[in-house]
């Protein structure tokens, strides 16, 4: 009688069961990040859709102001490369590099500008409450977290880590131009209307450093933890 095949011989001991591999779990790390940070974004966005124009003059103008919000690009940014990572942990290039190094230091920036200096400003509810959290929260704790836990790494030269300012310096840019068109700002502290050019100008430079100190940090952090995944 002869052996069925792919059957354990008698006597032979089973195979080990197979474990995840740091891909995998980088991969449902970073899917997980994703998840946070672009249903916190999408939950906003239908909130202004579904209530119409609230405090702007126009339904439009609502809508652009959300996607205004440092808060807004952060999440989209760190979701979008988060995303492409989870179907390829190992993705590279120096643009993503650059994209992925934004993504990080923005979400960081985010959470602890608003856990330092917002937290409190307005008061939610319902559906608001939930992506606060995620948004302010949740994203930048799992993603900074995932980071360090399963990278990619390294990723950080000093080239990246210069080209990682263009972005925040041009939200900034963009910020105080529209600002002064539509006399609106997304932050108390970068309102001009209220505040004036000198302070505005004054919580910029702290944002901004707090910026490129992150970006130092994680380029020594990059260099001496192991490479993964």
């Amino acid at each position: 009688m002869t052996e069925a095949t792919g059957a354990t011989p008698v006597g032979t001991a089973p195979p080990p069961a197979t474990t995840p591999t740091r891909p995998t779990a980088a991969r449902w790390w970073h899917g997980a990040v994703a998840v946070i940070a672009l249903v916190g974004v999408l939950m906003e966005v239908v909130t202004a859709v579904v209530e119409g124009p609230g405090t702007a003059p126009t339904h439009t103008e609502r809508i652009v102001r959300v996607f205004s919000y440092f808060t807004i690009q952060s999440n989209l940014l760190v979701g979008i490369t988060c995303l492409l990572l989870a179907l390829d942990p190992r993705r590279d290039g120096p643009v993503f590099r650059v994209a992925r190094l934004d993504g990080l230091l923005c979400i960081a920036v985010t959470g602890v500008v608003y856990h330092t200096a917002l937290r409190g400003l307005v008061d939610l509810t319902g559906a608001g409450v939930i992506s606060n959290l995620l948004l302010h929260t949740g994203a930048p704790v799992v993603a900074v977290m995932g980071w360090l836990l399963v990278g990619p790494r390294p990723r950080t030269g000093a080239r990246t880590v210069w080209w990682s300012v263009v972005l925040p310096l041009a939200w900034i840019a963009y910020t105080f131009l529209r600002g002064a068109v539509v006399d609106w700002y997304p932050y108390p502290f970068l309102d001009v209307s209220a505040i004036g050019y000198p302070q505005a100008l004054a919580s910029t430079a702290v944002v901004a450093v707090l910026f490129l100190a992150l970006a130092a940090v994680v380029g020594v952090v990059d260099r001496r933890l192991r490479p993964a995944p």
